[in-house]
């Protein structure tokens, strides 16, 4: 048999039963654990209203004082009808200023039209997942890097510090370590940019799926994974909530953490000079038992190939057209029109190839992105994985 529970209303109830019995409601609100005021609350309304008035009773106002007349709405309504591309603020200055009155804020005026049905939703663009992709094995220096930001941290003058960190897979040397202000596309570009003159360009760079390094967006593009990929360099990215996939970068971002961060130092400047130390020393003074007890540096070397001072033009022969993608994330296609895309690749060009089937396939650098359909909407190829490199 269930347990029965008792309601609200049903432990009102129960009081009232009890007080008409002869307790004494100072003694009923202690035990109940309610206050006298509460008590004698009810004991006036089960006076009034009998058992009716232990039910639950809304809080909702009887009268709303500033709600839309009927007049003003059939108003408004009319007015949308007559010009069905004109939005609430606009509605509101010509009304106003046609019958001399004041009508409400134009977005209490936006929900009146959107109760009216008025008002078309805009389609939500589907967000794209994480896409994980396979992750390569680095046999040598520069095959695979490694990129992520360590958590943040506050500073002796109570500023966040978001450490870049940038390491090669396979000899663990930390190539970069740069103390930001705050996570951002630019800042890490130029970070990427300053490491790529130094030490090369790697085969790989692998990251997670959070920003800077990648999106919800088409392919999970960023302003700055377009820009490894124009350097030709291949994308790679673990598994969502799964750090375990980059454990080689991980680790290191633990004794970063320990040796670095505690205490914090004051400022951002001073921070960076201690991690400045840090990398010196791990790269170059602290052995390691998976290189067998060899130094980063001893194992590491700059890579051959180098950043290249104007980034290469794109390429595509297998494609009918290039095309240049719009500051709006557009493409024109002809006869077809603008289709939008994504906004990481605005001012890149694609390539475009009719298929067989009518459908235009867009294609960026080496991923084929996705297909233009019949009725001119972009549909995203989910399951595109960066080639392997070559």
């Amino acid at each position: 048999m269930p347990w029965k529970t008792r309601t609200p209303v049903d432990l009102r109830i129960e009081i009232m039963r009890r007080l008409v019995g002869g307790e004494r409601i100072s003694d009923l609100c202690r035990e109940y654990g309610i206050s006298r005021k509460t008590g004698d609350k009810f004991k006036q309304r089960f006076k009034r209203l009998g058992v009716a008035g232990m039910a639950e009773r809304s809080s909702a106002p009887k009268v709303i004082p500033h709600k839309t007349s009927p007049e003003v709405t059939e108003l408004l309504i009319a007015g949308r009808k007559l010009h069905p591309t004109w939005g609430p603020r606009k509605l509101k200055k010509v009304l106003e200023g046609q019958h001399k009155l004041t009508l409400p804020s134009a977005s209490t005026i936006g929900d009146i039209l959107v109760r009216n049905e008025l008002v078309q939703r805009r389609t939500r663009r589907p967000r794209h997942k994480a896409q994980p992709t396979a992750l390569r094995e680095a046999n040598a220096p520069n095959d695979t890097w490694c990129a992520d930001y360590k958590g943040q941290f506050r500073l002796g003058d109570q500023s966040y510090c978001y450490p870049l960190t940038l390491t090669d897979q396979r000899s663990r040397y930390i190539l970069g370590c740069e103390g930001m202000a705050a996570i951002s596309d630019d800042a890490a570009r130029d970070v990427s940019e300053e490491v790529f003159r130094r030490y090369g360009l790697p085969l790989v760079m692998r990251s997670d799926n959070g920003v800077p390094f990648s999106s919800t967006g088409l392919a999970g593009l960023t302003r700055l994974s377009v820009y490894w990929l124009r350097l030709g360099i291949v994308l790679e990215r673990i598994r969502p909530a799964c750090p375990q996939d980059n454990g080689r970068h991980e680790r290191m971002h633990r004794t970063l953490k320990a040796e670095t961060t505690r205490p914090a130092r004051s400022n951002l400047l001073q921070q960076q000079e201690r991690f400045d130390l840090f990398v010196d020393e791990f790269n170059n003074e602290r052995p390691h038992e998976a290189l067998e007890m060899k130094c980063p540096a001893e194992v590491y070397h700059p890579s051959p190939r180098p950043h290249p001072t104007k980034l290469p033009e794109l390429s595509y022969p297998m494609h009918d057209d290039v095309v240049t993608v719009t500051r709006s994330g557009q493409i024109y296609i002809a006869g077809r029109g603008l289709t939008h895309v994504t906004m990481a690749l605005r001012g890149e060009q694609v390539g475009i190839r009719e298929e067989l089937d009518g459908r235009w396939l867009v294609t960026f650098t080496s991923l084929d992105l996705g297909h233009v359909h019949h009725d001119n909407t972009f549909v995203a190829i989910e399951t595109s994985t960066p080639p392997e490199s070559t």
